[in-house]
């Protein structure tokens, strides 16, 4: 978050992939990366984020978080 808060952009991505990768289900990772992919104007990534992210909520049983990324892939459609 310090990177995407400081304007580095796809040092915080690099951060947010490593977080994704090394735990698939660590939801807010899949919010933060596809807002991030947003504002770098890579919106295909950032919707294939997003549904990964649906599927981590779904796996935890996380409805706040899986409302919030659906919302924000609402949007991209």
């Amino acid at each position: 978050m310090e990177y995407r808060n400081g304007g580095d952009l796809e040092a915080a991505m690099g951060e947010f992939q490593s977080l994704m990768a090394a735990n698939a289900d660590y939801v807010a990772a899949y919010f933060h990366g596809g807002q991030t992919l947003e504002r770098l104007g890579r919106l295909e990534e950032a919707r294939a984020v997003y549904e990964r992210g649906l599927e981590a909520a779904r796996r935890k049983g996380d409805q706040h978080a899986g409302g919030e990324i659906q919302a924000a892939l609402d949007l991209l459609s």
